[in-house]
């Protein structure tokens, strides 16, 4: 087992397939930021389906279990089916899930099961459609986005949904959201609205706590604590009384888990991250196209990971998420 400077494993790898996607939404990826014009990485600088498979094949090697694919949008990415079935057939790896706005789920559900994928994120924000279409400004409503969740179920895949809650945005969803969701029994979690990359215009006032939503959602349900499953699990997990279904809480902001984090990053252009808001990157493209060995990347591997030191979000304060320059959550996956 590879840990860093603090004791922390290295257990998990997420690993953004593209920097580019459809939704524009608000606090991610703002048009005035991201339009038209915007330069998205070209084909060449994203690393390949092989390059992908073999940096992935390293960190497994390492003792990564669990993979899951980001962006951007990652069903963007063209045969991504082909990249799942290649990630399936490595040895030792457990899990791979995908993260996604769910727009083109529908039509890819059975595929992305066919070809080994487990599970889905769905982000979605708001059921009220003019809400929902203000928050992703694409004029997409709520009703595509469910019926890739019925499709991806219907395949076969584990579904859980994830609402950033940002204040003044979509406060007046979270009742409805969960209401919905516990009849769907689908698992919802709630994400605080973080401040990473330079451009959502984040400040603590416009952060909603997972106390003050648990608090709101304890005035119509009745929930339940639920223990962890590993060491390292990001969500704080309740249950609806009586149920089976969960709702949970990424407390990024008010109830850092820096001291549990075990995630590794790789960004589309093939550089490696160990923290969501870092500065700066390792550059594995450059290993995996200069003819490096395997063993050369897994000792890249262990020293970047034996280094590390990470806790931005134990000390983060207004002034540092203002002033430190973070790369974007397009560019780094959630």
């Amino acid at each position: 087992m590879i840990t860093d400077k603090f004791g922390r494993p290295l257990q998990d790898l997420r690993i953004s397939i593209i920097d580019r996607c459809n939704f524009r939404c608000t606090y991610c990826m703002p048009k005035e930021i991201f339009g038209k014009d915007f330069a998205f990485m070209p084909k060449e600088q994203l690393l390949s389906f092989e390059e992908i498979e073999r940096l992935a094949k390293n960190f497994v090697e390492l003792g990564i279990r669990k993979i899951r694919l980001t962006g951007g949008e990652p069903l963007l990415r063209r045969d991504l089916p082909v990249l799942i079935e290649q990630l399936a057939r490595l040895h030792d790896l457990e899990d791979i899930a995908l993260t996604t706005n769910g727009f083109l789920l529908g039509a890819l559900a059975n595929k992305l099961k066919d070809a080994g994928l487990h599970r889905v994120n769905v982000s979605l924000d708001a059921l009220d459609d003019r809400a929902f279409k203000e928050i992703n400004d694409s004029g997409v409503g709520p009703a595509r986005i469910l019926r890739g969740i019925t499709k991806a179920q219907e395949a076969g895949l584990e579904v859980k949904v994830n609402m950033v809650v940002k204040k003044g945005m979509n406060d007046s969803q979270i009742v409805p959201m969960a209401s919905y969701f516990k009849e769907q029994g689908i698992t919802l979690r709630y994400i605080e609205f973080m401040d990473v990359g330079q451009t959502n215009g984040w400040d603590f006032s416009k952060v909603i706590t997972k106390k003050e939503i648990l608090e709101e959602l304890c005035k119509h349900f009745s929930l339940e604590p639920v223990e962890p499953n590993y060491i390292g699990e990001v969500a704080k997990r309740y249950r609806y009384a009586g149920t089976s279904t969960e709702v949970g809480f990424i407390t990024s902001v008010s109830e850092s888990f820096c001291s549990t984090c075990t995630r590794a990053r790789v960004a589309a252009d093939g550089k490696v991250y160990t923290c969501l808001f870092s500065e700066g990157g390792f550059d594995f493209r450059e290993l995996l196209r200069t003819g490096k060995s395997d063993e050369e990347i897994k000792t890249a591997i262990m020293n970047i990971w034996n280094s590390r030191e990470d806790r931005y979000s134990d000390e983060r304060t207004e002034e540092s998420a203002k002033n430190k320059k973070k790369i974007e959550m397009s560019y780094i996956g959630g």
